[in-house]
């Protein structure tokens, strides 16, 4: 992957904490409370009915193996189990029944994760875009520091890691917009996302917000986080030239009044994959939890869609199901 760092480092020095609090690259509507209750309370609002996909079942043995290309399997939601040459990484673990600070309310799963935390292969790094329950989920992560403690590297976007160190987590490295960090055999990259923190009323965009890009050398990843639509990703698109993998949301968003500033539609993230110019990209971040409006499997049908009207070929933004693995050729561009 070619990158940009002289631009990467000019980004690097901006900065984006306002009055104590982070905030988007663009102006974005503060949508708070008010705007939450009058989306629930909309008498016209339509809950869409809750619905459980296929899970395919991991081969464990074959993730127990050393990945000689890179391998990607989708645990649900924003949850990825990504391994290449040694490595194994996971995105934004959310493994429990609930994306909730309650364990008997809240947004229930519907379908069922991919694997539990006891069945996964040794975890060595953990990117997690931000703090809202449906993406940093405490018990997940609990259960992953008991079985693998500081052998696992946590990846966070600022102010996010004393989080981890009240939970006695110490290996974590927080970094901002642009930062890069290398490692033994990658480096990593944090980068700029359309969207908002929070895991309670009164700490509001308190802690930052990301993407994760991961260079290995011969392959890309890069992990858009949870994100609404915005000039961002031209400029990612020009930085980090030769994007191998992309991992995009498709879904919860609609009411598009409330939630067009933070959640892209399938439309926009085809966009995304266009303007970051992926090679391939892979879709998230729906048919796992009830969230918003729109019904639970409307989010790939309307990516087929986009994709038709944009000549775009299927393979080019694939649909996984839960529990699927899939293998990526290393080293090529056309």
């Amino acid at each position: 992957m070619k990158v940009d760092r002289e631009r990467l480092e000019e980004l690097a020095g901006r900065p984006v904490f306002y009055k104590g609090r982070f905030r988007n690259l663009e102006r974005t509507p503060a949508h708070g409370l008010r705007e939450f209750l009058r989306w629930q309370r909309d008498p016209q609002r339509s809950f869409p009915r809750p619905q459980r996909f296929p899970v395919q079942e991991p081969e464990t043995a074959r993730l127990n193996e050393p990945a000689q290309a890179p391998r990607l399997t989708w645990l649900g939601h924003a949850s990825f189990l990504f391994q290449y040459r040694g490595l194994n990484l996971l995105t934004d673990p959310v493994l429990s029944e609930r994306a909730s600070p309650l364990s008997f309310a809240g947004p229930k799963r519907t379908t069922p994760a991919a694997l539990a935390v006891e069945e996964l292969p040794v975890i060595h790094q953990v990117l997690i875009s931000h703090n809202h329950y449906d993406h940093l989920d405490e018990p997940t992560v609990r259960a992953l520091h008991r079985r693998f403690g500081d052998r696992i590297r946590w990846f966070v976007p600022l102010d996010l890691g004393d989080w981890f160190r009240r939970r006695r987590i110490r290996n974590v490295r927080e970094m901002g917009w642009w930062q890069q960090c290398r490692e033994q055999h990658h480096e990593v990259f944090c980068v700029p996302a359309q969207h908002f923190s929070g895991r309670g009323v009164r700490d509001r965009n308190r802690t930052l917000w990301c993407g994760w890009i991961l260079d290995c050398g011969d392959f890309s990843l890069y992990f858009a986080g949870d994100t609404g639509y915005g000039g961002c990703f031209t400029e990612i698109g020009r930085i980090f030239r030769d994007l191998d993998l992309a991992l995009l949301p498709i879904g919860a968003y609609e009411p598009r009044w409330f939630m067009a500033p933070v959640h892209v539609t399938p439309e926009e993230a085809v966009q995304i994959h266009v303007d970051v110019r992926a090679r391939q990209s892979v879709a998230m971040h729906w048919g796992t939890f009830v969230l918003t409006d729109e019904p639970m499997d409307e989010p790939p049908k309307r990516l087929r869609e986009a994709l038709e009207r944009r000549n775009l070929d299927a393979r080019e933004f694939c649909v996984l199901e839960h529990g699927e693995t899939m293998e990526v050729e290393a080293g090529r561009r056309d």
